[in-house]
């Protein structure tokens, strides 16, 4: 089984691809296939977040690019960001990873928040897109995929 633990440049030219949803590309040990059908093993440094357009280094000397696999999401749009603002708050407060543009927010398709979001006066569109959320204030994959446990 090919083996990749380390990242390669980003000017690096791909010869193979990954494709991967954004909740395993936060993982930094993964058995999985490349898009050729090929076995892999990622070996990453913990917290390692893989966004799409990266670049791998193989243990073959092969490069990988790796591609974020498009996902279901809900997608909020406004031009009223005070309504984005408060949208993106309570999604927040209820530990949602948000990926955030400009007039526009959008995290994994969930039916109940989709609910919440209407419920605050805003529209929800449903679509297939990658995926790649904010970091989160630590900057690691715990703080966008996992419960808080908030210590008294």
């Amino acid at each position: 089984m090919l083996s990749i633990s380390r990242r390669a440049p980003a000017d690096a030219v791909a010869s193979v691809q990954l494709v991967l949803p954004f909740a395993l590309r936060s993982r930094s040990r993964l058995r999985t296939t490349l898009a050729s059908g090929e076995d892999v093993g990622l070996i990453l440094p913990r917290g390692t977040v893989l966004r799409g357009g990266e670049r791998l280094l193989a243990d073959d000397g092969r490069i990988v690019e790796v591609i974020a696999e498009p996902e279901t999401l809900s997608v909020v749009r406004s031009d009223d960001l005070d309504s984005l603002c408060r949208v993106s708050y309570h999604l927040g407060n209820r530990h949602v990873a948000l990926q955030i543009g400009v007039g526009w927010l959008r995290y994994l398709h969930d039916h109940v928040l989709d609910e919440m979001v209407a419920g605050l006066g805003l529209t929800v569109t449903v679509e297939d897109a990658p995926f790649e959320p904010e970091a989160g204030a630590y900057g690691t994959a715990h703080s966008l995929l996992q419960p808080h446990h908030h210590g008294r």
